[in-house]
């Protein structure tokens, strides 16, 4: 199904939603990146980058959350395909004072895109880091989610510069 102004992809003749048929298109290399960002109180961040959170070791548990998420994206987003995943890559970076910055890389071969499962990575690791951390900290503020590239497909590749 081709969108044109008067058809959008993920609806069907009668208006209502539908999960778009790939089955046309060809199997590529596709990946995806994105990244989420955490504010916090400075003591916050220093307790996470020390160990010292009651409930343990935050970034390799908002790690795995990230991992399981873009595996799971499907089950969460209706008009996501179910995709084999070929690598999820979450890393962490802080700015050294109350920022800390998630990303996350997915991969796949396949007939659509992995950005919805690298978005929803990084989302699930900024909100595993907010569960771990809100005895400490209730105010956090998780924030600037957004894709950073894409490639392959028919719409090619994408960078947010």
């Amino acid at each position: 199904m081709e969108r044109t102004p008067d058809r959008l992809t993920h609806f069907n003749e009668q208006g209502r939603a539908v999960m778009v048929d790939v089955s046309d298109k060809p199997v590529t290399a596709r990946t995806a990146a994105a990244e989420a960002k955490v504010k916090m109180a400075p003591e916050t961040l220093q307790r996470i980058r020390e160990g010292t959170v009651a409930k343990g070791d935050v970034l390799a548990v908002a790690q795995v959350a990230g991992i399981q998420a873009a595996k799971k994206t499907s089950d969460w987003i209706p008009m996501c395909h179910p995709l084999p995943l070929t690598g999820v890559n979450v890393r962490f970076e802080d700015n050294g004072a109350d920022e800390l910055t998630i990303t996350a890389e997915v991969k796949t071969t396949g007939r659509t895109g992995v950005e919805m499962e690298a978005l929803t990575a990084v989302t699930a690791a900024a909100l595993t880091v907010y569960d771990m951390c809100k005895a400490i900290q209730k105010d956090m503020i998780i924030g600037q989610v957004r894709l950073l590239a894409k490639t392959g497909g028919k719409n090619g590749d994408y960078s947010a510069g």
